[in-house]
C-alpha cells in the first residue's frame, strides 16, 4: 500500500464542527478529532441538548449556527429528513468554507436497508445545491459509529472515500480522514459519483446484520 500522506495539507490546526454531533455518529467523530488534537465543537438545533453530547466525550457544544460560524472545517451528520433545511437555513455562516457532507439517504422495511431517490443525484449533491457558496466535500459516509465511540478501538480499519469537485477541498479532507489513526482518505471522484457511495452505506449494513459485524471499507493497489 502506497503512502500518499506526503503529499497532503497540514491540517493539524484546523477546528471541526459538527452538525448533528449528538447523534452516535457526528459524536463518534468528535471523540476522534478530539483525541487527534483538534478544537471540535458540536452543533444541534437545541444548545442544551449539544452541551450535553459535547461534554460527555470532553468536546464543546453550541446551537448548529453557532457552529456552523465558528468551525473552519464543517461536517454535516445531521438525519436525512432534516438535511436541507437545516442547510439552507445556515448558507451565510457556511460561506466561504470546506463543507463535508457524510449523510446517507435511507429507508429502511422489513427487507432491511435501501438508498432513498434524491431529486438533486445525492445527499452532497443536494448540500451543493444549496450551498452555492461553500466548498461541498462527501466523505466519512462507511464509518461505523460503535467503533468510533468505543474507547477499546485504538484504530479504525478504514477507507475513508472522499469525493468533490475542489482538489484543495478533497486533499483537506483526506488529510482530515488520516488524523483517525487507522484511517486512510482516497480521492474517489467528483461529486457526481456521490450517489453509489452513499447508497452503499446499506449494503455495509446489510454486511453487518448478517455477521454480526462493523464493516468498513478498503481500497486495493492504492
Amino acid at each position: 500500500m502506497a503512502d500518499h500522506t506526503t503529499d497532503l495539507p497540514d491540517v493539524s490546526g484546523l477546528s471541526i464542527g459538527i452538525l448533528g454531533g449528538t447523534g452516535d455518529q457526528g459524536k463518534g467523530l468528535a471523540r476522534r478529532f478530539s483525541l487527534a488534537g483538534h478544537t471540535v465543537l458540536i452543533g444541534s438545533r437545541s444548545e442544551e441538548r449539544a452541551r450535553d453530547a459535547a461534554e460527555s466525550i470532553g468536546v464543546r457544544g453550541a446551537e448548529n449556527a453557532a457552529v456552523a460560524a465558528e468551525a473552519d472545517i464543517v461536517i454535516v451528520a445531521v438525519p436525512w429528513e432534516g438535511h436541507k433545511d437545516l442547510l439552507e437555513s445556515l448558507r451565510e455562516p457556511l460561506a466561504g468554507k470546506i463543507v463535508v457532507d457524510c449523510v446517507n439517504p435511507l429507508g429502511f422495511d422489513k427487507q432491511g436497508a435501501y438508498a432513498l431517490p434524491v431529486e438533486e443525484g445525492s445527499a452532497a449533491q443536494q448540500a451543493a445545491a444549496v450551498l452555492t457558496g461553500s466548498r461541498v466535500v462527501a466523505a466519512f459516509h462507511h464509518v461505523s459509529a460503535v467503533l468510533l465511540l468505543d474507547p477499546s478501538v485504538a484504530e479504525i480499519d478504514l477507507d475513508v472515500l472522499v469525493l468533490g469537485d475542489d482538489r484543495e477541498a478533497t486533499g483537506t479532507v483526506q488529510a482530515l480522514a488520516a488524523r483517525i489513526p487507522g484511517a486512510r482518505g482516497v480521492y474517489a471522484g467528483r461529486l457526481r459519483n456521490a450517489h453509489q457511495v452513499e447508497a452503499m452505506t446499506a449494503n455495509l449494513i446489510s454486511i453487518n446484520r448478517r455477521y454480526k459485524a462493523h464493516a468498513g471499507i478498503r481500497v486495493t493497489d492504492v
